[in-house]
Order: C-alpha cells, then structure tokens, then sequence
C-alpha cells in the first residue's frame, strides 16, 4: 500500500532510535516514569492482560478453511479491515510524532520473519527493540507490519467489532493493527500468532514454550500456561536460556523466536529467581503494572494492586547464562508444566507417545478463582498445545507435527506438576520451587534415565519410585494425601474432565 510510504516519511517520525532516545519520549509524553535503578515503568490503565475477546483474523483463501474458528477467532471481511487501515494509517498520519523499527521474529536459518513496526508510543517502539530480533536485509522469509494506534477511539458499530479494541490481521495484506490497549502482550502475541500460522507449511513445529541448554550442549523445551513456571524453569543457574517464551522445532533443532523475555513479576524476589530479578531492576528494564513507590525509591513486586500480571521485559542479553545464537540442538526431554491446584497429579511422570499427544492437546493447568467470602477453589484450565490463544490452527496440526518429531528423535516427555499435593488449594501444600527444580535437574542430569515406576491407577502415568533429595512420600499423590475417599473423588472428577474435553478437541 502507498499509504506505507506516507507514513515512513512522516516529518515527524523516529526511525530506528536508541533505547536512550525512546526511553527520553517516552518519560518526556508521560508514558511512564524512571524506577529505583533507570528502569522505564509504564501503566497500562484497563487493559493489564491480553484482550481476549477481540482478537480478528481477516477471512480470505488463505485463512477460511485453516483458521480455527473456534478458538475464539472472531472474523473481519477484507473491505472492514482496509477501511480500518486507511482510517488507522491517516490517524497515525496526523500524528505530531510517530515512532517505527524495523526488527525480526525467528531465526535466519529456519525461519523468519522481517517486521515494520510503527506506533504513535515511544515506550512500544522501546518494547519492540527487546522483544524482537534485529532486522537484516534480503534473509527473512517474509515481511509484516504492524500499526499500533492503542489511544485510537474506534466506533465498533462503525466496524462491527465486539468493543473498542481490536487487534486484527489479515495475512493477505500482511499486516496486524493493534487499536485500544496499551498492553505491550499484544504486540508480542500478534507475532507469535501470524508465526504459529504459518509454521507448520514448512513442517516447523510452533512451542508456547521456554527452552535451555546445558553445559553438554544438550536441550530442553518447557511447555507451561502463564503462571506455571515455565521462565523461571528454563531460566535456571548452571544452564545457558535459549529462550522463556516462544520457540520452533524442526529437523536442525530448537530455536528461538525472540530477541528478549516478557517475564511476570509478581512475587519476583532475588532469592528465588536471582537471575530474572537481576535482569529486571536495572537501568533499561521495560517494567509493565508494577508498583513503585511515590519517591521512586523502591519496586514492590508482591504488591497486586495494578494486577497479578505485572511483566518486566528485558533484552537476552541482560541474561548471563545464555546462548547468544538463540538456537539449540533437538530435544531429548520436553517438560509439560501443569499446576495442578486439585492436587493428584504426581510432582513428575513419565508420558508414553499417546498420553504425550492427550496432554499436549488438554494444555491442562488450574486457575484459583475467588468467590464472593474470599474462598478460593480450583477451576481445571485446558489450553491446546499450552498456548491456545495464540495457536490459530486446530490442535491436531500442530499435536501431529509434535509427534513426527517425538517419535523420530525418541524424544522422552515428562509432565511436571508445578501445582499441589497432600490435598487441594487451601488443605494441601505448593511444590517448593526447590523441589521442582531438582527434580528437572536430575532429569537433565539423565539420572531417571534408569529409574523404576510404578503406575497411577488413575490417570495411568509412570511414576519415578525414588528421586534423590525427594521424598518419596510426595512422588505418588495418594499417598499425601490424609483422606483417601476424598483424594479419589478429586483424582476421578478431574480425570473425567480430561476425557470430557479430548473428545471436544476432536476433529
């Protein structure tokens, strides 16, 4: 479209700035304030998470027959979304400043995609330059913009959009258009999603997931729903991060999508995760709903009062321990984070290549939601392929490409509860995360390689009878458990939710 060019020439535009001269426009049009060390502390007022519901995909030949529609993927016809970028683009036209990059998703030597980014917010562009990689001329797959327009008051009956705020793409034109929300998620996810599409053509497998490396050179991929563990797992002392978020699998390995994290913060403290915390709280940090002190004096992380989902971003490079390339070789171990808050699956099991493509497809973890007297009890969540929002084909796209790769490389896959044992939410106990840890560790250390197990009646997984520095009591969940009738009537509830919601996922 000329209307690109326009805007690319907009007396006003940034161009590829500093992170030193964003971060000044940003402070100076009161996008934000400085922290305690330099970070750049932004607010995103109503809109502190992804706006689930109003995420569009533009129907076309390319998109009708492919997109699961289901997944909550509201449609837009092609005249709708080129009426919404002529109005987007002379907004941001009309603009007294405007602020663009040029930057990268994926890897050169897989795939990737080249991105044009451009926004009426210095702290987005700011994002943009940590979340996504350098951009190099004439080696990306493809190119996308994005036109970022979060202060734009849209008329959804002009549109016939559910609300104020859409974030659309239309694969045909290229683009995605983000109008509403100010929450840096979106710009993030939007990539992740047209990545996700687009991947399993060229037999790449697409991973809501973390990923490390050790000092063998061996990888390991850690799939996990928010608030499962899943940057705090792979960002571990003693192995190199290639990523905590978004990564592809294909025949030369596993690489990352990203050029930074988008870690949550909430209860971040430096005596659990030292390295993410470091990263965090220091000059440059991009902090998201975080809660600073009146004086700037201090960062209270365990303060909730913005939201839970509080997010810090920060370049890898602010990661000591990482691989630089981004890139891994093929994965002997994959890891499945559940937090399971019913408390009846076991701290570690080992999944046989059908459970691995069930748990794979069920997503499972459980959300605490609070009633009305300030009890809180669990609520079983199921997110295809542990990324469901942002996977727009169905899951058996992507759960047969998973096990292409599972059965080629003999790939081994654990299901890790990161949740509670000894009873449900409020009777029984959290996995400390140091129990967690050493019982990835060991697995990495290829100390369970020989390990004996005994089966779960239940939900028929193979668990370790012995791992060392755990004790055994903990390893099979009804034996933590002070009443065993209860257990068993928890144990088969959720089991039957599992069966229930795989034969939904059926196609």
């Amino acid at each position: 479209m000329n209307t690109f060019k326009e805007l690319i020439n907009h007396p006003g535009i940034y161009k590829n700035s500093h992170k030193s001269l964003l971060m000044e426009k940003a402070l100076l049009n009161m996008e934000g304030t400085l922290g305690p060390e330099g970070e750049l502390v932004i607010e995103t007022g109503t809109h502190t998470g992804r706006s689930a519901n109003d995420k569009y995909v533009v129907v076309s030949e390319k998109t009708e027959d492919r997109v699961w529609w289901e997944n909550n993927v509201n449609k837009m016809n092609e005249d709708v979304f080129k009426e919404l970028t002529t109005d987007i683009v002379n907004y941001l036209k009309s603009q007294k400043e405007l602020f663009f990059t040029e930057r990268s998703i994926g890897s050169n030597k897989s795939f990737s995609l080249g991105i044009e980014f451009y926004s009426t917010q210095a702290s987005a562009a700011f994002f943009t330059q940590y979340m996504f990689k350098p951009f190099e001329k004439g080696v990306h797959n493809d190119h996308y913009k994005i036109l970022h327009a979060p202060n734009f008051i849209l008329d959804p009956k002009k549109y016939g959009t559910r609300s104020e705020t859409v974030i659309a793409t239309c694969f045909k034109e290229k683009t995605t258009i983000i109008i509403g929300t100010l929450y840096a998620g979106e710009i993030k996810k939007s990539m992740f999603s047209i990545m996700n599409f687009l991947l399993p053509d060229v037999g790449i497998l697409p991973m809501h997931s973390g990923a490390n490396q050790n000092p063998d050179k061996e990888s390991f991929v850690f799939f996990g729903l928010s608030g499962t563990g899943k940057t705090t797992l792979s960002t571990d002392e003693g192995l190199q991060l290639i990523g905590d978020d978004e990564h592809g699998l294909s025949d030369r390995g596993v690489f990352n999508f990203e050029g930074g994290c988008y870690a949550k913060t909430y209860k971040l403290s430096p005596e659990t995760e030292p390295s993410i915390y470091q990263a965090s709280t220091q000059y440059s940090s991009f902090l998201e709903n975080v809660k600073l002190a009146a004086d700037r004096s201090s960062i209270d992380f365990f303060d909730d009062s913005l939201t839970e989902n509080g997010r810090s971003s920060y370049p890898l490079s602010f990661i000591k321990n990482r691989v630089e390339s981004g890139e891994g070789s093929i994965p002997q171990n994959i890891f499945y984070l559940s937090a399971d808050a019913f408390g009846v699956l076991p701290p570690v099991s080992l999944l046989n290549s059908e459970q691995a493509m069930d748990y794979f497809k069920l997503g499972y973890s459980a959300k605490l939601a609070g009633t009305e007297v300030g009890v809180k009890t669990p609520t079983a969540t199921f997110s295809a392929c542990f990324g469901a929002p942002f996977m727009l084909r169905h899951p058996e796209v992507y759960s047969k490409l998973l096990n292409d790769f599972i059965t080629k490389y003999k790939i081994k896959v654990w299901l890790i509860n990161t949740g509670w044992f000894g009873g449900s939410y409020g009777k029984g106990t959290r996995f400390p995360l140091k129990i967690t840890r050493n019982i990835i560790r060991q697995i990495q250390a290829g100390k369970l390689n020989n390990s004996e197990f005994v089966n779960d009646d239940i939900f028929k997984l193979k668990i370790p009878k012995g791992i060392d520095l755990v004790d055994s009591s903990i390893l099979v969940p009804q034996n933590a458990w002070a009443n065993q009738e209860e257990y068993l009537q928890v144990a088969r509830g959720l089991a039957i939710s599992f069966e229930e919601q795989l034969k939904k996922m059926k196609r």
